[in-house]
């Protein structure tokens, strides 16, 4: 049995991702604060839903810019004897968290859209417009930051609060079509109706972050590695007859680990093949801790549950 860690490249590489991420995500939450009270006050003057409904999903963003620099900070936490893992796994939970919220936050602007669809208010377009295009500068600031200084495509964490920040740019370029319409024609129906279509795009990215997040939390094997090409790969060394329990999972974003036992010929050094498989799984699936039962046909154990 041997467990394998790249202490120094793991620490200093996880430090440079996590205070990137930090950075992007604090100056990503002050630009959303200040626009989300730009909106709600614009929304309240100028009788827009649109210009609500769109506050009302950036108080949900600043909520999980907030939630994901705390779960952050939790996931650097010491690791405990009750906790062998550590807190990693909080930054997960704040990742479904923020999915929740932004399917409560489209099911409220759908029931609002409902109720004035049948009797559309009037709506200061002109204003309206004008705020919502300050709101999508802001968004595509606050995107361009998180781009730039956080990791958005694999980060789970950090990708949950991005998919927010898209979704009110959404938001807030609905706005600006309904108060174009209203502004040209008159038609103070496309309000409730760009809500729902805004509200709409929002569920599908939400379902998105959720689906992922409930994978992870299940253990389930990283969207990132082929289960099969893992097998084949190990078969693949020379020396090894078979590789059984095999278990790879996720306990935070890029941080992947995996377990099995491997049947090897009984003339083959052991430590020989199990320093390949240990440089092939990092090498070829980056995957760096890795914990590896090397049997010979003598070995003996009970039927294993799962």
């Amino acid at each position: 049995m041997h467990t394998h860690y790249d202490h120094t490249y793991t620490h200093n590489h996880s430090n440079n991702h996590t205070s990137n991420n930090k950075k992007g995500l604090t100056i990503a939450l002050i630009i959303t604060s200040t626009i989300m009270l730009l909106e709600f006050f614009g929304g309240l003057i100028t009788n827009s839903l649109a210009l609500l409904s769109d506050s009302g999903h950036m108080l949900s963003d600043a909520a999980s810019l907030a939630l994901s620099l705390v779960a952050m900070w939790i996931a650097t936490k010491p690791v405990r004897s009750s906790k062998t893992y550590g807190f990693h796994r909080f930054e997960i939970l704040a990742a479904l968290f923020n999915g929740v919220t932004l399917f409560i936050i489209a099911g409220f602007i759908i029931s609002e859209a409902y109720a004035r669809f049948w009797e559309p208010p009037t709506v200061a377009s002109g204003s309206m417009m004008i705020i919502a295009t300050i709101g999508l500068l802001a968004n595509i600031m606050s995107a361009w930051v998180l781009m730039r200084k956080g990791d958005v495509k694999d980060n789970i964490n950090v990708r949950s609060a991005y998919l927010h920040i898209i979704g009110d740019a959404l938001g807030s370029v609905g706005a600006i079509i309904a108060g174009f319409i209203m502004l040209v024609f008159g038609w103070y129906v496309a309000d409730p109706i760009i809500s729902v279509i805004v509200a709409i795009l929002i569920l599908k990215s939400a379902w998105g972050i959720i689906k992922h997040a409930i994978h992870i939390l299940m253990e389930g094997t990283p969207l990132t590695i082929d289960y099969d090409k893992v097998i084949k790969t190990l078969i693949g060394i020379e020396g090894v007859k078979n590789v059984h329990d095999l278990h790879i999972w996720t306990i935070t974003s890029n941080l992947h680990s995996l377990t099995c036992h491997i049947l090897i010929e009984d003339l083959k050094n052991e430590q020989e093949i199990l320093n390949e498989a240990i440089l092939v799984l990092e090498e070829k699936f980056n995957i760096k801790h890795v914990t590896i039962q090397v049997e010979k046909s003598d070995t003996i154990h009970s039927k294993l549950e799962v």
